[in-house]
């Protein structure tokens, strides 16, 4: 028997529904978090977007990149080899879900695990990605997940120069999707686009091109520190708290 998320709206069927419990649990909610129901992803008027004033801009140094729609933008990250930590060994990992979507997750560079599951999280990682959007009322299918680098690449790690091409990718990959929320999952996603590392830009509610957006750890992460999805859940409800 199905039912309905909380606050949103959205019909969720047993499984979704238990996933979402699960979480809560893990998180130790155990009481209604507000007393009345609030409508997280119901569209608020217009605004013109502000930049932080803490937002760091990347300058020009991608390749081509000038893609004027998702699909084109996807079809360059499938076959560019301007992008950061591109080689003749280097696997990629695309992005997947729809445009226009109520949340996008930009994730740490993938793993083995997630090249193996053919996404940008993957494993158990992508379980407790689901349960976390289930928590907040998002089904999995409903979320745009990119990696900040679209390539598993063993052994390497991203330069400072490196950061800031995948920051101006990141950007018009954003611009492009039109996600309502941004969720950065994990350090170079943060370092990237706000310029702090994960400690710093946490528990703090950005916008990044007038989009929300909220700095958390990655599943990954949490799978081995189980304590600190306490802090996770706090992020979550920090984000949906904005209305974009």
């Amino acid at each position: 028997m199905g039912g309905v998320a909380p606050a949103t709206g959205i019909t969720i069927d047993s499984a979704q529904a238990a996933s979402a419990l699960a979480w809560w649990l893990e998180m130790g909610v155990d009481v209604a978090v507000q007393d009345s129901p609030r409508d997280w992803l119901q569209p608020a008027p217009a605004k013109t977007p502000a930049k932080a004033a803490n937002e760091t801009v990347a300058a020009p140094n991608v390749a081509e990149l000038s893609h004027q729609t998702l699909a084109e933008l996807q079809d360059w990250l499938a076959s560019s080899t301007q992008l950061p930590l591109a080689s003749a060994t280097a696997q990629r990992i695309m992005p997947v879900g729809p445009e226009n979507a109520p949340i996008m997750l930009l994730s740490d560079a993938p793993t083995l695990e997630d090249f193996a599951a053919g996404r940008p999280i993957g494993g158990d990682a992508w379980t407790l990605t689901e349960r976390m959007l289930a928590a907040i009322g998002i089904r999995p299918d409903e979320a745009y997940v990119a990696p900040l680098s679209c390539f598993y690449a063993p052994g390497q790690r991203l330069r400072d120069a490196d950061l800031a091409e995948c920051a101006e990718v990141a950007r018009r990959h954003i611009a492009l999707a039109k996600p309502r929320r941004l969720l950065l999952f994990g350090d170079a996603p943060a370092r990237a686009l706000l310029g702090k590392p994960l400690a710093s830009a946490r528990g703090h509610l950005h916008k990044i091109d007038g989009v929300p957006a909220v700095v958390t750890f990655h599943p990954r992460h949490l799978l081995k520190r189980t304590s600190d999805k306490a802090l996770a859940w706090r992020d979550l409800l920090l984000l949906m708290e904005e209305h974009p």
